[in-house]
């Protein structure tokens, strides 16, 4: 079965979300967690969920992506840095379980002036504190450009943290297609090289999500710079290509993009999936294997796999930054114990 979807804006909440999601014949989305550079996250109403999973299983929205805000870093230097990170974690992964048996992507993060090795070691023990065995949530790690000194640049960065965290049954992968390009790996030219590397390395089944990005920089870049679909580097062919692999057939792909307002896309025919940007673009794939933009279709080889989809989208409410500085003030086991203190009393 088709499944995709695009980020949304989760201010209005759970069942505005799918309800947007379903308008644009989308079958799953992506939202922040919270402001994606940090602060509160909005209070969760239980009528909301509620009405949202009776929507979603009568529409078929059955899997859904959180995204974590990009101010994570597990691997900082500063302890003050990793006991906000592990605050953060701890708080999401428990509102998670409001709808349970879904992903969670987090960049892993960046070593900021130290060895990759230490910051993957304390990456890993901030997961080995948060994730519990009843735990019902998927943490997924994204593939990364390499820019800086970011960890995940290299599948071998990935199985090494995989390694280190204990319920590493609770892991998986998130694989960025501009991350991995601007990291070097040749999706367009050798797909079946990378996913075979990543199977080596990772494990194929530790594979659960496509961000499906072209990228505006060459391979090898480690810049980061996303571009619409079929108009970047990596180009439409290339693209088109991973969402028919039959390595990738079996899991979600998103595409993420900076978004202009929903009520501002124009109608669509079924079998069509906008991803908003600056200007609006149409992709369409549907099970005859036809992949390409509305009236320009391209026909794909149906043999070598169908796809599967998510996609990631942008605005969300802000939220103000003096709770970080609110929670610098008390210790750290006064910062966390108010997280863990529900966060473990899960069942």
């Amino acid at each position: 079965m088709l499944t995709i979807g695009c980020h949304l804006s989760s201010a209005k909440g759970y069942l505005n979300m799918a309800k947007m999601a379903v308008s644009i014949d989308a079958n799953t989305f992506q939202f922040f967690t919270r402001n994606p550079r940090g602060g509160r996250a909005k209070e969760i109403n239980p009528k909301d969920v509620a009405a949202y999973h009776e929507y979603a299983s009568e529409h078929g929205v059955a899997v859904v992506l959180a995204h974590a805000p990009y101010t994570l870093n597990p691997a900082s230097d500063k302890q003050q840095t990793r006991d906000f990170a592990l605050m953060v974690l701890a708080e999401d992964l428990g509102r998670m379980e409001e709808t349970p048996h879904q992903m969670y992507n987090m960049h892993p993060g960046s070593a900021t002036g130290q060895a990759p090795e230490v910051a993957i070691e304390k990456i890993a023990a901030a997961l080995n504190e948060v994730l519990l065995p009843a735990q019902t949530t998927t943490v997924l790690l994204e593939t990364m450009s390499g820019k800086g000194s970011e960890i995940g640049g290299t599948f071998e960065q990935l199985a090494a943290l995989i390694e280190r965290v204990d319920l590493d049954s609770h892991l998986g992968v998130c694989l960025d297609t501009c991350h991995v390009w601007d990291a070097g790996y040749d999706i367009a030219g050798d797909l079946d090289g990378v996913l075979d590397a990543f199977d080596c390395v990772v494990g194929l089944d530790r594979l659960r999500v496509i961000h499906l990005n072209d990228s505006k920089n060459t391979r090898g870049s480690h810049k980061d710079r996303h571009a619409r679909i079929g108009e970047g580097e990596i180009g439409f062919e290339a693209l088109a290509a991973v969402t028919n692999h039959p390595g990738c057939a079996s899991f979600p792909s998103t595409w993420r993009h900076r978004t202009t307002s929903w009520k501002d896309m124009p109608k669509r025919s079924h079998g069509y999936v906008l991803h908003a940007s600056s200007r609006m673009a149409a992709t369409r794939i549907d099970r005859a294997g036809r992949v390409g933009r509305r009236g320009h279709e391209k026909k794909i080889d149906p043999t070598r796999g169908g796809l599967s989809g998510h996609e990631e989208g942008c605005d969300i409410e802000m939220a103000p930054l003096c709770f970080r500085r609110a929670k610098q003030r008390q210790t750290r086991e006064g910062r966390l114990s108010c997280v863990y203190k529900h966060y473990k009393s899960l069942p």
